[in-house]
C-alpha cells in the first residue's frame, strides 16, 4: 500500500491540511533523512495558497519523537512490550472472537476517525458490520450529530447546503450562530466571510463569547457587524424572538412557504403566546438589537446561516438547529446561491466519515440501516448479512462498558480526551476486557489499550476526504517515516482478512476501496479518482459525468414529502444550571492554535510555543468577586472534577460565565463537562455546566524593603 504512485516521484505532493474542515490544499516534501516539510500550494482550489498557523505547522508532528514505530502488546504483568505484527494480529483476532463467542457481536464497539480518510472509515464500518454489530461511530457524534439529524430530517441532507464560494459571492447577510470561524475555520473566515463583508455584506454573530471572529469583522468605516452576546443555552428563545418579529412584520416569504414547506402552522401556534420581552431578558440581549438583527436577515436578498458546536453541543441541540432551519425556510433563504443553513465542520474529514457510513444508524451515503431494501442493496455488494438494528453511539458505548460492552476497536480517536466527564471515562476504560488502538502516538486512550498498532500519519498515505462544504478531495502522501508502521487501510484489511477470510477485505490500494464505496453510496457514485483530480467534486454526484452540486435544493428538498419541514420549538434550559454550590456557567470552545484533543497540535513546537497550556476566561466582575488577578492560577471545578488553569480576566465573556478549552491533557476541560445527551442525536452537552472557581496560587507578594 505504498503511496509512491500518488504523484510524480521526487516532487512535492499536493495534499489537504489535516486540521479543520475547510479543506485547504498544501504541499509536502520529504528530504533524504525522511523529514517531512510544508510548502504552500499557490493555486489550491479552496484556499489559493493562504494557510493558517495550524496548517503552516502541520508537518511538525509527522516526525515527532513520540511517533509509534512498532506494535505494542500488554503482557500479563500489565506492561506494554514491543511485538511483531503477527503477534499483535493473532491477539486481536483471538480476543475479538472470544468476546463474540462469550457474549455476542454487540459486546464490541468500534470507533472510526474524523482525521482518517474516507476509505479507512468505510472499512472500519464495514468491519464492524461484518463482525455483527452496527455499534460504530466517529467524533461527528461529539460535534455535529444534532446538526446532521435536524438537517437530514427537515431538508433531506445532513451537510452544508451551500459552498463557501457561492456564499462569498452571493450572500448579503451572514448569520453566524454558535460558530467561531475566525479561530476554528480561519481561512474560510478570511478568504470568504470577511472578504464578503469588505465587499458590502453584513455579519450578525450570535455567541456568548467575544473572540477572533468578533474582532475580524471590526472593520474601519463600516457598521455592518452585530454581536448578540447571549447567555449560554438561550439560543432557542433568541431565535424565537427573531422569527416572531418576522411574523409580526409580514417579512415571511409566503410563496416559498406555501409551495415548498409544511409545518408553518405549528410554528405560528408555538409562538402565538410567546413573550419577546421576557425572552430577550432571559437571553441577556436588548430586544431592540434582536429585532434589528431580524430585520437585517429577513430583508436581505440572500441570507446565509452558519452554525457550529455552540448550537449543536446541547441536550436541545436538534431543536437549536431546527430553529435555524425554521428561520431559513420562513424567509425563503434556501435553494439558491448565498443562502442556506451551513454547519462548519471542525475536523478535516468529519463530514466524510459520516458520509461513508461510520455511524450506528446509517450505511454509506446516509442510507437507513433499519430499511430492509437498503440493507439488501448493500448486501448484494458486500456478500454478507448486515445487522438490522441500529447500534450504539460512541458515548452510549462508553456508558455501557462493564455492562454490555466488553471490547473496543479504536482507530485514531482519543475518547479519554474527547468525551465528557473524563474522570468517569478513565474508570470505564479500566473495566474493559480488551481494547485495540491504532494511532500515530500513544494517546491518553492508548494508555488503557491491550494492543497498540502504529499507523502512518496523514502525510504518508493516500485517500480522499470531504471538507465542510461537501467537496471530496484527494490526499497524497510521501514515503513512510518509520518502516514498521502501516496505513490504517492496510491494518483494517489485515484484521478483516484474518477474522473472516472471505475476501471482503481484499484491497491493495485506497482507490479500490473508493470504487466499492461508489457502488453502495449513491452520493459518490459519479466520482472517480481521475474525476476528483486536484479540484475535487461536491457531492451529491449521482452519475458519471455529473459535476456535483455546489448548493442544494434548487428544485426541491430530498425529504420523503419533498417539502422542507418547519417545526416550532420551545426553550429548554441546560440540564445543569448554576446554584449556590456551583454558581457559574461553564462553556467550552476551541482556539486557533490547537485542535480537538491536541494529539497532533500539542506536538507542534510552533503551536505549543504560542499557546502552551490551558486557561479560563473570567469576566472582570467575577474576578473581583473571587479576588482573582489576571494571570493567577485557579482551580476550576464542576460536579465531575477539577482542573488547575491560568485565569485570563476579560470582557470577552459574560458575567457569571467562564470559558475554557478541551485541548490540553494536563488540564483537560472535559474533566468538567456534563455527559447528559440530546435524546435524539445522542450528543453530549459540552456547552453548559455548573462550575465554581477557587484561587489556588496567590499573586506574588511585594518584596520587603
Amino acid at each position: 500500500m505504498s503511496s509512491e504512485s500518488s504523484d510524480e516521484s521526487g516532487g512535492p505532493k499536493k495534499t489537504i491540511c489535516p486540521y479543520c474542515g475547510v479543506g485547504c490544499g498544501i504541499q509536502i516534501t520529504q528530504d533524504e533523512d525522511g523529514e517531512v516539510n510544508f510548502r504552500p500550494w499557490a493555486d489550491a482550489p479552496v484556499n489559493e495558497g493562504s494557510i493558517c498557523i495550524k496548517g503552516g505547522a502541520a508537518t511538525q508532528s509527522v516526525n515527532h519523537e513520540d511517533r509509534l514505530t512498532d506494535p505494542l502488546i500488554r503482557d500479563d504483568d500489565g506492561e506494554l512490550r514491543e511485538a511483531t505484527w503477527d503477534e499483535a494480529y493473532d491477539l486481536i483476532v483471538d480476543e475479538m472472537e472470544h468476546i463474540r463467542d462469550e457474549y455476542s457481536a454487540q459486546a464490541m464497539g468500534f470507533y472510526g476517525c474524523s482525521k482518517a480518510m474516507n476509505e479507512e472509515n468505510y472499512l472500519i464500518q464495514k468491519l464492524a458490520r461484518r463482525y455483527g454489530t452496527n455499534s460504530v461511530d466517529t467524533c461527528t457524534r461529539m460535534c455535529h450529530s444534532s446538526t446532521v439529524y435536524a438537517l437530514k430530517n427537515s431538508l433531506g441532507e445532513g451537510a452544508m447546503t451551500n459552498s463557501m464560494e457561492d456564499l462569498e459571492e452571493a450572500a448579503d447577510v451572514f448569520w453566524i450562530q454558535g460558530a467561531n470561524p475566525g479561530e476554528q475555520h480561519p481561512i474560510a473566515n478570511s478568504q470568504y466571510f470577511r472578504q464578503a463583508v469588505l465587499e458590502g455584506a453584513t455579519v450578525i454573530q450570535v455567541d456568548p463569547h467575544a473572540n477572533k471572529t468578533t474582532r475580524s469583522f471590526e472593520i474601519d468605516e463600516t457598521d455592518r457587524h452585530m454581536h448578540l452576546q447571549l447567555e449560554p443555552g438561550t439560543d432557542i428563545p433568541l431565535l424565537n424572538v427573531v422569527i416572531k418579529t418576522i411574523l409580526e412584520n409580514d417579512w415571511v416569504d409566503e410563496e416559498f412557504v406555501d409551495e415548498r414547506t409544511e409545518g408553518f402552522e405549528h410554528l405560528q401556534d408555538t409562538l402565538e403566546d410567546f413573550d419577546k420581552e421576557a425572552a430577550a431578558e432571559e437571553c441577556g440581549v436588548p430586544l431592540e438589537d434582536i429585532e434589528l438583527a431580524a430585520e437585517k436577515y429577513a430583508k436581505a436578498n440572500n441570507a446565509a446561516i452558519f452554525t457550529g458546536m455552540g448550537m449543536s453541543q446541547h441536550t436541545c441541540g436538534v431543536d437549536n438547529v431546527q430553529n435555524e432551519i425554521n428561520l431559513a425556510l420562513v424567509t425563503g433563504n434556501l435553494g439558491r446561491p448565498g443562502t442556506g443553513v451551513n454547519p462548519l465542520r471542525g475536523q478535516n474529514n468529519v463530514q466524510g466519515a459520516s458520509d461513508v457510513g461510520a455511524m450506528p444508524n446509517v450505511l454509506p451515503g446516509y442510507r437507513d440501516v433499519s430499511d430492509p431494501e437498503v440493507r439488501a442493496d448493500v448486501e448484494e455488494v458486500w456478500d454478507f448479512e448486515i445487522p438490522a438494528e441500529p447500534g450504539l453511539t460512541n458515548v452510549e458505548v462508553s456508558h455501557e462498558i462493564g455492562n454490555t460492552i466488553h471490547g473496543l476497536y479504536i482507530m485514531g480517536e482519543n475518547p479519554v480526551m474527547s468525551e465528557p466527564d473524563t474522570n468517569m471515562v478513565e474508570k470505564r476504560m479500566e473495566e474493559l476486557e480488551f481494547m485495540v488502538v491504532q494511532d500515530i502516538y500513544k494517546t491518553e486512550t492508548a494508555e488503557y489499550a491491550d494492543v497498540i498498532l502504529p499507523a502512518t500519519s496523514w502525510a504518508e498515505r493516500d485517500g480522499t476526504v470531504v471538507n465542510t462544504d461537501r467537496r471530496t478531495q484527494r490526499m497524497r502522501g510521501v514515503d513512510k517515516v518509520h518502516p514498521n508502521t502501516k496505513d490504517d487501510l492496510e491494518i483494517l484489511c489485515d484484521v478483516g482478512n484474518r477474522l473472516f477470510g472471505d475476501g471482503s477485505f481484499d484491497f491493495e490500494e485506497p482507490e479500490e476501496v473508493f470504487e466499492e464505496l461508489r457502488q453502495v453510496a449513491p452520493i459518490f457514485h459519479g466520482m472517480t479518482y481521475d474525476v476528483l483530480g486536484e479540484e475535487g467534486v461536491h457531492w451529491p454526484c449521482y452519475e458519471p459525468g455529473d459535476e456535483g452540486d455546489p448548493y442544494l435544493y434548487e428544485d426541491g428538498f430530498t425529504t420523503e414529502s419533498g417539502l422542507g419541514q418547519i417545526e416550532g420549538v420551545r426553550h429548554q434550559p441546560p440540564k445543569e444550571t448554576p446554584d449556590d454550590e456551583y454558581p457559574l456557567i461553564l462553556t467550552t470552545g476551541r482556539i486557533i492554535e490547537h485542535y480537538n484533543t491536541g494529539t497532533m497540535s500539542r506536538r507542534s513546537a510552533t503551536l505549543t510555543r504560542v499557546e502552551p497550556e490551558n486557561f479560563v476566561d473570567v469576566h472582570p466582575n467575577d474576578a473581583e468577586n473571587y479576588g482573582i488577578e489576571d494571570g493567577d492560577y485557579v482551580t476550576l471545578k464542576s460536579r465531575r472534577g477539577e482542573i488547575e488553569v491560568e485565569a485570563r480576566v476579560t470582557e470577552d465573556i459574560k458575567e457569571g460565565t467562564v470559558w475554557t478549552t478541551p485541548h490540553f491533557a494536563d488540564a483537560a476541560g472535559n474533566r468538567l463537562t456534563n455527559d447528559v445527551l440530546d435524546e435524539r442525536a445522542k450528543i453530549p452537552e459540552y456547552k453548559a455546566a455548573a462550575a465554581e472557581i477557587e484561587v489556588t496560587v496567590e499573586p506574588d507578594a511585594p518584596a520587603d524593603d
